[in-house]
């Protein structure tokens, strides 16, 4: 066997290397992007049941077990509260008023099954602003697709960013 032929097996190994890692990228890329796009549209659905006052929309995107939590300043001092799932899917059933709550920004990590979108948003009721903060949410990959299993949001009235305006 002349030189030639004993590196044959080595340029091989290096090629195909080259050519997989290559080919990974942009499947790998794809991939995240289109599990970026699927978290980002149940909040999307989330957020419309809730301007349409849709319980079983908004019901749909969460885990039976979800929590939201809420967090909030009162008289200077820090409050959590957790609402039950359920009766957050119920006030949004029984809204009387339009409740819009326009997002932007968000920052979307993903890895595996686990998902956390952070993300400013702005709150609307009947079209006059009522609050603002941010939307931190947990959502976990199952059998029938992302669902959201913690949501937590900050508000206040005061010194609030407002969404960008949109065409």
């Amino acid at each position: 066997m002349n030189r030639i032929d004993a590196c044959r097996p080595a340029a091989v190994l290096v090629a195909m290397t080259l050519a997989w890692s290559g080919a990974a990228t942009p499947v790998r890329a794809q991939s995240e992007e289109a599990d970026r796009e699927a978290v980002l549209s149940v909040l999307d659905r989330l957020f419309d049941g809730m301007r349409m006052s849709d319980s079983a929309m908004v019901g749909s995107v969460f885990h039976p077990s979800a929590q939201l939590i809420g967090t909030a300043q009162r008289d200077g001092s820090p409050v959590v509260s957790f609402i039950p799932i359920q009766r957050f899917v119920t006030a949004v059933g029984n809204a009387t008023g339009e409740w819009n709550e326009p997002y932007w920004d968000p920052i979307v990590q993903i890895r595996d099954n686990l998902a956390t979108v952070w993300t400013d948003y702005a709150f609307y009721l009947d079209g006059e602003f009522s609050h603002c903060g941010v939307d931190a949410f947990m959502l976990a990959r199952t059998e029938a697709g992302w669902k959201i299993v913690s949501l937590a949001d900050t508000r206040q009235a005061d010194g609030c960013e407002l969404p960008p305006q949109r065409d």
